[in-house]
């Protein structure tokens, strides 16, 4: 037996750095989706600062019957560019209550909203090709059958209905407000309301005023 043996050397282990780079390689998506969530919370929270007080939009000593359509309309125009954002707030309580009422509608579209966000918008150049009973899908084909399906749940199951009698009703009580609120003691800035809508739908409509742009892959 040799007086001066080497020490032992242990076997590492990579467990470690395969963990980092499995990290590293989520990482993308799951800041795209903290980016894209933080993003809504800050474009609802940054329009909501615009509306006007409620107890304003609910005084009832302002509420008088229109003598004609003429006045009806002149007032809902004044009342929709000065309570924008109260009244878009209404139309959205409108669809939530609606959709939670309707259980089903709220689980197809919650289904077709996280389609949409985990096997297109969220996904990376990297990521392995999406894999259906064995078959791959390029994004392309993706992108064709998530539009698809898309038309078959909004149009030929409850969830088409449903967001449009909520709309129909959310336009209908925001016509009627307006049309009876007496919009004399309303001192409107043409700026403002605009600056508070734009915040309010720039997610919707592609503006980022408040919400950073989400690192989305592009595709070609």
């Amino acid at each position: 037996m040799a007086a001066n043996s080497s020490p032992a050397i242990l076997p590492t282990s990579n467990s470690q750095s395969a963990s980092t780079t499995v990290d590293n390689q989520q990482s993308p998506s799951s800041s795209a989706l903290r980016a894209f969530f933080s993003g809504i919370s800050d474009t609802v929270r940054h329009g909501l600062s615009n509306r006007r007080p409620w107890s304003e939009l609910c005084d009832r000593s302002s509420l008088a019957k229109p003598d004609s359509i003429s006045e009806a309309t002149g007032r809902i125009r004044k009342n929709y560019n000065y309570f924008r954002v109260n009244y878009l707030s209404v139309v959205t309580a409108v669809l939530i209550i609606s959709l939670l009422t309707n259980p089903l509608s709220l689980v197809f579209l919650a289904g077709l909203l996280a389609a949409w966000l985990f096997l297109y918008l969220f996904r990376q150049p990297s990521d392995p090709p999406v894999t259906l009973f064995g078959r791959q899908f390029s994004d392309r084909e993706t992108l064709v059958i998530l539009i698809v399906s898309s038309i078959v749940v909004i149009f030929l199951t409850s969830v088409g209905a449903v967001l449009v009698s909520a709309l129909m009703v959310g336009v209908a009580i925001v016509c009627a407000h307006a049309a009876f609120r007496i919009p004399e003691d309303l001192f409107l800035d043409e700026q403002e309301p605009q600056a508070g809508a734009s915040s309010f739908l720039s997610f919707f409509t592609g503006g980022t005023p408040v919400m950073a742009q989400s690192p989305i892959a592009t595709r070609a």
